[in-house]
């Protein structure tokens, strides 16, 4: 079934944070309804739409940034009071736009997630979790890594309170008062949580979570243990999700699940009497979704699904349909739409004239002696993020404006990779990395009306620095913003919760007069996805895995010892290297021991065969292209062919497209090769330097059993 729904743009505000956007409940089935809204200029703006204009029911003062907008209400009756979250307070007003509620929690940071369950209130910070319950302090819990979004199970439908946590380690943890009653591995960083059908489904303990790599699950959170239902995987490679809601858009009486992702795709799955819910709509925007809602806000009796983009926009997806009468040879349109085009056309004329004396007064104040500076700062969002399946970084600026120009430069040698939805034009400047550390220089330029930019990029193990990005809004006077990336010396490394005990292990243990801060701090430096703060205890674990190779990595540390372990030679040497680096620097005495398992290094080569075999394979299929183009035009067909041949023909675009990016790959694999041959002779004390164009010569005739044997036998 196959769902016709037309866009209409309501109205725009200011820049919107994430889950900022709702809809007040109707008076009754299928009427209109009001949209509040909360931006990073502290306005809460409240609208409904009369005749086809959005008409303000209340709007509130500038102040803070507006982090996170619930609406709540007495247990059981419409929840119809909005709340808002800005810096460390919160703030409550009813559906006139009546504050009745200025509450200052006692937490440090800025609010950064809510949830309203009735008298009980639920807020994170970026580590912090805390409950209150009539504005009184009830339970308080330290996460160990952020918290991206936290939702409560319905009190009156699971008869307990049950607080669930979104945390950047892959993990829900589930909360009984202060204490973690258990963790819910997911298989990406969740991102935002709902709960199933607005209620917590049939049995009011389900709770969907999206995640930043663009997945989506529902998850059962019974008393006792985490129950898995579904998870889609992201085959397609959208964007990460940033809002879920379930309405019946469909209208076949079951709700379907909404889906808004930071790339601008709207998407609507529905349950056709299965387990897992199947894609039924989607739908691209050109800016990240903050918010998204089912309802009915434009006509009466049209369902609609209501979504807030980065920039403020509130736009409309509805099933209404867009009526063309036409008569002989010309379109009818009737009064009420040629009254609309009249204001519009007199409401651009005005916004015009505004823009032109705008334009004069900023230009006179950045020529002014007098003003420090005319230059406003144009808001950026932007993502910065290792993709497990391309062991790529995902780099991606949104800015509230069009973008002009983004210049990248990075003093570590990286490679950029082609993305599909990129429609910038890249030119690459030449590049001195001798004498001014730059190994990368290169600039987009950005056709008109482009607000966001995605760019892949992919580093290299044990070269580590960081990557810049200068943005150009499309504005005057010009402005440009920096954003920094640190490229980490293990940076394709990713945490995971469960490793294979089994495999043959390199062991580095490092011993000295630090504290368990400063070992974190090291840890932090050299690998991506662990926390900024030590986690609380004496003593951490955390697992690791490469996305590129397979090898995982075991740290452990505590005040005055931490051990390392991994089934890569290489990864303990840039360890050994940057550690004692970076003890030097900070003028602490270590003392480094090793434990080399001969075994491993065979091991390595068997997880880099697979790969390596099917590149060089790609290599020679490639070379057969021509030949047997020519043969199919001079036989005519290609019946003749082996099957073998004929799948190369048919398959030619598909592998040209990936030889393309082959040489990277190649060169990549060759220098991995290369590092595990100089650092398993390294820990021995032996150079062999001199062996590796003898090595080159042997991978590129390449025989796994022949590699082996040079290996062995150096």
């Amino acid at each position: 079934m196959n769902m016709a729904l037309h866009r209409v743009d309501y109205l725009q505000v200011g820049v919107t944070s994430q889950k900022t956007m709702k809809l007040l409940p109707a008076s009754k089935s299928r009427a209109t309804q009001k949209v509040v809204i909360g931006a990073h200029d502290g306005v809460v703006t409240c609208f409904g739409m009369k005749k086809g204009e959005a008409v303000a029911v209340f709007k509130t003062l500038p102040g803070q940034k507006i982090a996170r907008l619930e609406l709540g209400g007495v247990l059981n009756t419409p929840q119809e009071k909005i709340f808002i979250a800005s810096g460390s307070e919160i703030r409550g007003f009813t559906k006139r736009g009546k504050q009745f509620l200025s509450f200052e929690t006692n937490l440090t940071e800025s609010i950064k997630a809510m949830h309203i369950s009735g008298s009980d209130l639920f807020l994170s910070a970026s580590y912090i979790y805390n409950h209150y319950c009539d504005c009184k302090d009830q339970h308080y819990y330290l996460s160990g890594d952020k918290i991206n979004d936290v939702i409560c199970l319905p009190v009156e439908r699971a008869l307990r309170i049950t607080p669930v946590l979104a945390c950047q380690d892959r993990v829900l943890r589930v909360l009984q008062g202060s204490d973690v009653m258990y963790e819910a591995e997911i298989p990406g960083p969740p991102s935002v949580l709902a709960l199933h059908n607005g209620n917590g489904g049939d049995s009011g303990e389900d709770v969907l979570f999206g995640t930043s790599d663009g997945k989506l699950g529902l998850i059962q959170v019974t008393p006792s243990k985490p129950v898995h239902k579904w998870e889609i995987q992201n085959e397609k490679k959208r964007g990460g999700i940033l809002c879920i809601d379930s309405f019946d858009i469909m209208g076949d009486g079951v709700k379907d699940v909404l889906v808004g992702r930071d790339d601008g795709m709207v998407e609507v799955y529905s349950f056709d009497n299965a387990a897992e819910p199947v894609l039924r709509f989607d739908q691209m925007l050109s800016e990240s979704i903050t918010s998204i809602q089912g309802g009915c806000v434009g006509t009466d009796n049209y369902d609609e699904i209501v979504v807030s983009t980065y920039s403020g926009w509130v736009t409309g997806l509805t099933t209404e349909p867009i009526h063309k009468e036409s008569g002989p040879g010309e379109l009818k349109i009737n009064q009420e739409m040629q009254n609309k085009i009249a204001s519009l056309r007199s409401e651009l004329e005005h916004l015009q004239y505004k823009v032109l004396q705008e334009r004069e007064n900023y230009q006179q104040a950045a020529q002014s002696s007098t003003a420090k500076t005319a230059l406003s700062s144009i808001s950026i969002n932007d993502k910065f993020t290792l993709n497990k399946d391309d062991a790529s970084y995902s780099l991606i600026l949104e800015v509230q404006t069009a973008i002009d120009n983004v210049l990248i430069q990075s003093d570590v040698p990286i490679d950029l990779l082609d993305v599909d939805k990129n429609s910038a034009v890249v030119s690459f400047s030449s590049c001195d990395s001798e004498s001014n550390d730059n190994f990368l220089l290169a600039t987009y330029r950005c056709q008109a009306n482009t607000t966001r930019l995605e760019l892949k990029i992919r580093s290299i193990e044990g070269q580590y620095g960081t990557l810049q990005a200068y943005v150009t809004p499309r504005v005057q006077p010009k402005t440009c913003q920096v954003r920094q990336y640190h490229i980490k010396p293990l940076s394709l490394h990713q945490r995971t919760h469960l490793i294979d005990h089994d495999r043959p292990m390199n062991t580095l243990t490092l011993t000295g007069q630090f504290s368990f801060a400063e070992v974190h701090s090291w840890v932090v430096f050299c690998l991506p996805e662990v926390p900024e703060k030590p986690p609380a205890g004496e003593c951490v674990t955390f697992y690791f895995q490469n996305t590129f190779l397979d090898t995982q990595l075991e740290s452990t540390y505590r005040k005055g010892e931490g051990v390392f372990k991994s089934d890569n030679i290489s990864t303990i040497s840039i360890l050994k290297d940057v550690l004692s680096k970076e003890a030097t620097k900070r003028k602490i005495n270590l003392n480094i021991s090793y434990d080399i398992n001969e075994v491993s290094v065979k091991h390595t080569l068997k997880l880099i065969h697979p790969k390596l075999e099917y590149q060089l394979l790609l290599a020679k299929k490639v070379q057969l292209i021509d030949a047997l183009k020519e043969l199919q035009v001079h036989e005519g067909n290609m019946n003749f062919l082996i099957p073998e041949y004929r799948s190369i023909l048919e398959e030619a675009d598909h592998l040209l497209e990936e030889y393309k990016k082959q040489p990277a790959h190649l060169e990549r694999l060759y220098g991995m090769i290369t590092d595990l041959f100089i650092d398993k002779f390294k820990f021995k004390g032996t150079n062999v330097k001199t062996k590796v164009p003898l090595l080159l010569e042997i991978l590129d005739s390449y025989d796994q059993n022949t590699l082996i044997a040079f290996f062995d036998a150096s």
